[in-house]
């Protein structure tokens, strides 16, 4: 007898998922750097978009029109390389206006540190009121610089003012001060020394940051007072002093407000009329600053393509001076460890 056959069973298949595989870890690692490479850039967005809408593309508008001959009503005319020549061979003014600024920074930003300094310094010695003369101190810095700057010329008046009037007591002839070519600029950094209450804060901050031990084991080498200065305090203070000398640096290459008012004012002219002043550099051109003249080629010869060739010369010369600062301040940190 033949046994049946078996039934063969079929059975259908069933697809089975693919079983997820992870990354290796080097991928992980890239794209976990990208996402935050992303983030920070996401944040530094706003600032980036600052610096491209108002540095960046002015900066190279001012380069573009530097090569061109514009007057604000008309299409810019290329003249390539004449206003650049016209400013270093040609303009009498461009070179006083220069040789003023860079006396200003030469004078006026050591002044202005050294004044600072031995204000905090002083202020650092008080036991007490030094609250009370910190605020004094300071306040000058709050006046409005157009305010000062009128002030200033009515007080040092050769005919009325109260400064030549207290010299005469002592027998004293007072100078014609802002009246004067020899003593405008002077009287300009006295008006700058004056209002150093911001500088002497941030001074002030770094003379009570500086270790108290430092004095002590200095004191107990034998070290005086000035020695203790020297080899102590201003190696604790190089990088405020580096800031301090830097930002001056700039700030004087770039000073127009006090010396605009005082050669108005002084010359009897305060109403400058439609903003632009006649008697600019009073006297006799003392007083007329690079970023003065700058502002009246642009704005009362209608000059924009000069006018932006100035300010280019004045961004490199502002640029090259910090890099030399930077670099001399390394070389003397490096020195000094």
């Amino acid at each position: 007898m033949v046994a049946p056959q078996a039934a063969v069973r079929t059975t259908t298949a069933v697809p089975t998922r693919p079983a997820t595989v992870d990354p290796p870890p080097a991928r992980r690692r890239v794209s976990r750097r990208w996402r935050h490479r992303l983030t920070v850039l996401s944040f530094m967005a706003p600032a980036g978009v600052g610096i491209v809408v108002f540095f960046l593309y002015p900066l190279l508008a001012a380069v573009y029109f530097s090569f061109t001959r514009f007057d604000l009503l008309t299409t810019p005319r290329w003249v390539g390389f004449k206003n650049y020549v016209y400013l270093f061979a040609q303009d009498p003014l461009a070179r006083t206006a220069a040789w003023n600024t860079m006396w200003f920074v030469v004078v006026l930003v050591p002044a202005r540190m050294v004044a600072a300094l031995l204000t905090a310094m002083l202020l650092t010695s008080l036991r007490r009121g030094g609250g009370f003369f910190r605020t004094v101190f300071y306040l000058p810095a709050l006046a409005p610089p157009v305010a000062a700057t009128i002030a200033f010329v009515f007080l040092f008046n050769p005919a009325t003012g109260p400064v030549n009037e207290v010299l005469s007591w002592f027998g004293i002839q007072g100078p014609l001060w802002f009246d004067s070519p020899a003593w405008a600029k002077p009287s300009l950094v006295l008006l700058g020394t004056w209002a150093v209450g911001d500088l002497m804060v941030i001074f002030l901050a770094a003379l009570l940051d500086v270790p108290k031990p430092l004095y002590e084991a200095a004191s107990l080498d034998g070290a005086n007072a000035w020695q203790r200065f020297r080899f102590v305090t201003l190696p604790s203070l190089s990088p405020v002093l580096l800031f301090a000398a830097v930002t001056g640096v700039i700030q004087t290459l770039q000073y127009f407000t006090q010396a605009a008012v005082a050669a108005s004012v002084a010359s009897g002219s305060a109403v400058t009329g439609a903003g632009i002043s006649q008697t600019f550099g009073y006297p006799e051109q003392s007083t007329l600053t690079y970023p003065l003249h700058l502002y009246v080629q642009g704005f009362r010869y209608y000059d924009m393509g000069y006018a932006n060739a100035l300010a280019v010369v004045l961004f490199v010369v502002a640029f090259g001076v910090t890099l030399v600062l930077l670099r001399r301040f390394r070389t003397f940190a490096g020195g000094r460890r």
